[in-house]
């Protein structure tokens, strides 16, 4: 696979004379036509929906394209719940998924309407006492202990994993929680992260639909959905294939036809929670080249940093580098991508071999679109980027300003000091 940036050096020339760098950028028709891919692979299934998992990546504007194809918010915080009700989007386009989850946002994903996937058993009695009541439709996260076959050792082993009912808490928990009234029953479970092989779904599916002709078995509850969350990966490495949606969803329905339907549960729902599949390839952290040094080895240092892309310095997640306008150069040169916090692992790339780099060259960063801008941070008094939407008639729109020194001090006003800062 050739990767290539969905945006040139002209344009970013062009971008950078309202919009310094650096700045995350993102790829609307590549967005428009995923979602829309997404919504055809699994049509064969009348109830089914897509919750973008808000925690990806939380800009409203880009939500927005996402729900304009029939997408709801996956919400893990009160924050994303407030985000989710301010766009309008409330009720059940609104998965409510969280642990160890104060009191607090189990109410306020109440008062909006959201499904509320319980992630602990305790929690049922945590949650009636809260809200007073046991809402009609509840679900609950599923964790079957062991290993899960299909992994790639960032999440593959949900024995080890936090969240979810164990398999005899599921059956004890959907009679009690049948027991406290509800009537319409969920499944949701996630056993494996960033999987780019077409099989990871249908072998999930076939497991929480075996567990769900279980659960209906033994305790006699309406499974309304199966929610298979998040997992489907992206092709960070120019090596990989990425999967093919649609061979994904008909992987599901054949499995779909031949455990739920014999059983009489035609009618079951099938969810998703992707987000990483849904905007991480539509995404780039743009960079420019701002320091060269020449000690033990040779490094680019940038104007970026870990700030505005964590995942490199955090676990050594590779990231693809393109050298715009550079796009034919040899890769002769071997680099360590470094920002400028004062942490030695503040590097987007080690001994990478790219073009040769001069100061002054934009660096496309890929695949930032999902857990890049989300997962920054302050440390050292950075400050997050602008984003900017790249429209489908080449037209660039901000879509976030870039954080000033004041937005940074901005919980300081209860303070004389904050009277003395040269904003």
């Amino acid at each position: 696979m050739n990767k290539t940036a969905f945006v040139s050096k002209e344009q970013i020339e062009e971008i950078v004379k309202e919009f310094p760098t650096p700045f995350h950028i993102y790829d609307e028709k590549g967005i428009r036509a995923n979602a829309q891919a997404m919504k055809e692979a699994f049509a064969w299934n009348k109830g089914f929906k897509e919750y973008f998992a808000v925690k990806a990546n939380p800009n409203p504007h880009l939500i927005k394209i996402l729900n304009e194809y029939g997408c709801g918010c996956d919400c893990s915080s009160k924050t994303e719940l407030m985000l989710s009700k301010a766009m309008g989007i409330t009720g059940s386009d609104i998965m409510f998924s969280s642990n160890a989850t104060p009191a607090e946002e189990f109410e306020y994903a109440a008062k909006l309407g959201a499904t509320i996937n319980l992630d602990d058993f305790t929690h049922i009695e945590f949650l009636e006492k809260t809200i007073g009541y046991i809402p009609e439709t509840i679900s609950c996260r599923y964790n079957p202990g062991g290993v899960f076959e299909v992994c790639n050792g960032i999440m593959d082993n949900p024995g080890d994993a936090k969240y979810g009912f164990t398999p005899e808490q599921m059956v004890e928990g959907f009679k009690l929680l049948k027991a406290k009234g509800a009537k319409h029953f969920g499944i949701h479970a996630f056993l494996a992260s960033n999987v780019v092989q077409n099989e990871y779904y249908p072998m999930l599916a076939k497991v929480l639909f075996e567990l769900a002709v279980k659960l209906k078995e033994e305790t006699g509850v309406h499974i309304a959905f199966v929610n298979l969350s998040g997992g489907i990966g992206i092709p960070y490495r120019p090596d990989q294939e990425p999967c093919d949606i649609r061979a994904v969803g008909e992987g599901v329905r054949k499995v779909y036809e031949e455990v739920l339907v014999p059983a009489g549960m035609d009618d079951v729902a099938i969810f998703t929670e992707l987000g990483r599949f849904m905007m991480g390839p539509y995404g780039g952290l743009v960079t420019k080249a701002v320091h060269e040094k020449h000690i033990h080895k040779e490094y680019i240092g940038c104007d970026a940093c870990a700030v505005n892309l964590m995942r490199p310095a955090m676990y050594g997640a590779y990231h693809h580098i393109t050298v715009l306008g550079k796009e034919d150069a040899p890769c002769d040169h071997k680099y360590d991508i470094t920002g400028s916090l004062c942490e030695n692992n503040d590097k987007f790339a080690i001994d990478r071999m790219l073009p040769e780099i001069e100061k002054g060259d934009y660096l496309f960063i890929h695949d930032t679109g999902a857990h890049g801008y989300a997962m920054g941070y302050n440390y050292n008094g950075k400050l997050k980027s602008a984003e900017i939407l790249l429209r489908e008639d080449g037209s660039a729109k901000l879509i976030r300003r870039a954080e000033t020194p004041k937005d940074y001090y901005a919980t300081l006003d209860c303070f004389d000091i904050f009277e003395k800062f040269d904003f």
